[in-house]
């Protein structure tokens, strides 16, 4: 029962409300902090499924120097691919209903990279999910978009809210990964920190 991780102060450096509510779930104790500006851009030729990694990579780094001897820092972003088409987070609504309708009826994956590091050691992974959607109707487009405002969700929609039960047919992989966070894979690689 991560008996290993309550020698450290353990840092989400997230804003996500998902990953909190998912991080509080395995009973941890921990501190959100929060950095401005961090570079979130890759390389153009980089394939999608390594680019959440990569990312949360440079997350970690910004948030090296601050940590102190005891802390360890988590640090995630996830990206929602269709094909060779990157879904990040909406431009606004236009952009919502534009992803919204790529994804009616299609399966897409959502990769989540996730860095742990201390001051001494640093695992970082990625996982992927494949997400099957029903064919969406435009009505059901407007009401997510108009009642649910997912401009801060990659692929402009969260699993766990209504979209989730009117348009997944199907998940093949983990269903937290999805709402942002691998938490069974990070369970895992803390009971090993």
């Amino acid at each position: 029962m991560l008996r290993n991780v309550h020698k450290y102060k353990v840092v989400l450096g997230s804003q996500s409300p998902r990953r909190r509510a998912l991080l509080a779930g395995l009973g941890l104790e921990f501190e959100v902090r929060t950095l401005p500006d961090i570079d979130e851009s890759f390389p153009p030729s980089m394939p999608a499924d390594q680019i959440p990694r990569y990312i949360a990579l440079q997350k970690a780094s910004a948030y090296l120097p601050t940590l102190a001897e005891n802390e360890l820092l988590i640090t995630a972003d996830t990206i929602v691919h269709l094909q060779r088409t990157l879904l990040g987070k909406p431009a606004g609504k236009d952009d919502a209903i534009r992803m919204l309708r790529l994804l009616s009826g299609r399966t897409h994956q959502v990769v989540t990279g996730v860095c742990m590091c201390t001051r001494e050691k640093t695992v970082s992974f990625a996982v992927t999910s494949s997400v099957r959607f029903a064919p969406l109707e435009e009505e059901d487009i407007q009401y997510y978009v108009d009642h649910f405002h997912p401009y801060d969700k990659a692929g402009a929609y969260g699993i766990q809210e209504w979209i989730g039960y009117v348009a997944v047919e199907g998940i093949e992989g983990s269903f937290y990964n999805v709402m942002g966070l691998p938490i069974q894979k990070v369970y895992q690689e803390l009971t090993r920190f």
